[in-house]
């Protein structure tokens, strides 16, 4: 990443427009705690260390994206990641803003410094906050499969189209958004 890159992402924490936040928070939630469920499946289970699925094994693990009231629980069992319901306890919760998750999805912002900046914050068990961070992080997200790949670099584009943002924009390059959104 470039030095501008990190300057831009650590001064401006980008968050979804009132009308689309208040149009997925009224989406249910199940399906995007099935939606990450899937993607746990297909990116960390095969590359989890044999130590950290025994200690995430059975545990609630919690994700919140505050800017879209999107609050989303998975726990791995014997059959990898399942979703579970909103009103499940969680054991540990990551909260962030939709931009802040993909900014460390991509690999473009440490969660360290958004941690230590207050935009990204974990409740809960701090050992097994740990034990995800650091599954996470062992992804290499440049080896993701042809489809995956673009699908996580297409977010820039999405973020830049849905908040207006020359940050955004920049990051994301020439790009357009989906032409499904286009008029």
């Amino acid at each position: 990443m470039l030095p501008s890159e990190r300057t831009a992402g650590a001064n401006l924490a980008l968050r979804l427009p009132s009308p689309v936040s208040a149009l997925v928070s009224r989406l249910p939630q199940f399906p995007c705690s099935l939606g990450l469920a899937l993607g746990l499946n297909v990116i960390l289970r095969p590359l989890l260390a044999p130590e950290s699925e025994e200690v995430l094994r059975g545990r609630v693990i919690g994700i919140q994206v505050e800017d879209a009231g999107i609050e989303v629980r998975v726990q791995l069992g014997p059959n990898g990641f399942a979703p579970l319901r909103a009103s499940v306890p969680a054991e540990v919760t990551f909260h962030a803003s939709a931009y802040d998750f993909y900014l460390m999805a991509r690999r473009l912002e440490d969660p360290d410094t958004l941690f230590f900046n207050r935009r990204l914050r974990i409740e809960g068990d701090t050992e097994l906050g740990l034990v995800v961070k650091n599954s996470l992080d062992a992804i290499d997200w440049q080896n993701l499969p042809g489809p995956l790949r673009a699908l996580v670099d297409r977010g820039a584009g999405f973020f830049a189209w849905v908040t207006g943002s020359a940050a955004a924009a920049h990051r994301a390059g020439p790009r357009t958004p989906p032409a499904s959104t286009q008029r």
